[in-house]
């Protein structure tokens, strides 16, 4: 068992193995097993059972409704997906626990996290759930000979949480400051105990040059385990940051000329556990390394709405604001999609593309599968950008919106080969759904322009 006690709480903190979560539940000490399952916006949605019900009857799964994974982010119940909606009433599959993953939670002592897999009636998983596509892309590179490894690289704004309207949390300037307001002082450290009591090993806290903006990075690991971090962590901040009266909000674009980023940090490590990207500046990339960025290059422009999933997330890539507008790549660029960073055995690709809107465990879905795709291919690759990435007119741009991207996803048989026709069909829907809300929807910023 891993997880450890505090000496001023009964309760014990950080991850649990299966054995280890089958005797505390005995000895009474989870009371309750809240049993998870990402949707398509990466939130954590599903129920909290009494521990020993869970241990007697739920160790098989418990029964939840489909429609966790076909709403938008109001969770209105979506019509017209192939594996649920109206027609078949939107019913219930079977949520299998997994076992291997299981975490305490410090902000609701007694009660551990338990993620879970989606199953149709055949115990066949739910191809469409995000977790589930992240592994089966993961298992395509373990078959090519690799394991893949991430880190997260997050970023927010803190608003004030009160009526009439919110503001950021501070106004000035705190890039890389090391002195801050008293109560985003405190935050930070109630947040960061609380990753560590749910063992999650983040690296740094730092405030950006936007009002209210964090940055939130995190240890290095299994790729899997990041995105189940990552979701953990959204679910953490809320609750923490609520007790010193601020709300988190992960908004591609949560203001104009403000961009919050979802940066994956990916490497490759062959069958023997060594990196497969040893690189060194000056020198040319090794060919897992160059296959890999090729990869991403090639087969991202296909697959935007799974790391670009929002009307607000096409508002975050403008020129000379640190986030892409084309794909193009470069060392140690921050300017391009794909930056080459880090030394020797650390060398990593940064893929900047995903905003903080993004489900992590599907920007990663989308990443991996065009890692994949270059491995199997052995693309080539082209230069790599030496000037300003914005203008580098030998690469293509991003989609200017959602609607542009969509036709391109949907259309591309490259991201039915590499996805599933019936998971590009899915997330296509639900990328209909959010254009067909935001037309519907008259802003503020019509309103200002309009009312003279």
């Amino acid at each position: 068992m891993n997880a450890s006690t505090d000496h001023a709480s009964p309760w014990p903190t950080g991850p649990v193995t299966r054995e280890g979560l089958q005797r505390l539940l005995k000895d009474r000490a989870v009371a309750d097993i809240m049993l998870a399952v990402p949707d398509l916006q990466g939130r954590l949605l599903g129920k909290t059972f009494n521990a020993l019900v869970f241990l007697e009857r739920m160790t098989g799964g418990a029964e939840m409704c489909s429609y966790i994974l076909a709403t938008d982010i109001d969770m209105t119940p979506l019509d017209g997906f192939a594996f649920t909606g109206w027609d078949e009433g939107f019913g219930d599959f079977l949520v299998t626990p997994d076992l291997d993953h299981v975490r305490m939670l410090p902000h609701r002592p007694g009660t551990a996290l338990i993620f879970g897999t989606p199953v149709h009636d055949d115990a066949t998983p739910v191809a469409v759930a995000p977790r589930h596509m992240l592994a089966t892309q993961l298992l395509r590179l373990r078959a090519l000979g690799y394991q893949v490894k991430a880190g997260v690289e997050a970023e927010f704004v803190l608003y004030t949480d009160g009526p009439p309207g919110r503001e950021p949390a501070w106004s000035a300037n705190l890039d890389y400051a090391l002195q801050h307001p008293p109560a985003v002082g405190d935050f930070f450290q109630a947040l960061g105990e609380a990753l560590s009591d749910a063992g999650i090993v983040h690296e740094a806290f730092k405030t950006e040059g936007a009002p209210g903006q964090c940055e939130v990075t995190f240890a290095y690991g299994d790729a899997l385990a990041a995105c189940d971090d990552y979701a953990v962590f959204k679910h953490l901040t809320h609750h923490i940051a609520g007790r010193y009266g601020m709300k988190p909000v992960f908004m591609a674009a949560p203001q104009t000329g403000v961009g919050s980023g979802l940066h994956l940090h990916l490497s490759l490590w062959n069958e023997h556990g060594d990196p497969a990207f040893v690189h060194h500046r000056g020198q040319p990339l090794p060919p897992a390394m160059e296959r890999a960025t090729a990869g991403l290059i090639s087969a991202l422009p296909h697959l935007a709405p799974l790391y670009a999933p929002t009307i607000n997330s096409y508002k975050r890539y403008r020129p000379h604001s640190f986030a892409p507008t084309r794909y193009n790549w470069g060392f140690d660029h921050r300017g391009c999609a794909i930056r080459v960073t880090g030394h020797g055995p650390g060398a990593r690709l940064e893929v900047r593309l995903a905003g903080a809107d993004a489900n992590a465990h599907l920007a990663l879905t989308a990443y991996t599968a065009a890692i994949a795709h270059g491995v199997e291919e052995a693309l080539t690759l082209r230069p790599p950008c030496d000037g300003d990435a914005y203008h580098d007119r030998d690469s293509i741009p991003l989609y200017p919106d959602l609607a542009e991207a969509l036709t391109y996803f949907e259309h591309s048989t490259a991201a039915q080969f590499l996805l599933d026709k019936n998971v590009v069909q899915h997330y296509a829907h639900a990328a209909r759904a959010e254009l067909a809300w935001s037309r519907r929807q008259v802003t503020d910023a019509e309103r200002q322009r309009g009312i003279r």
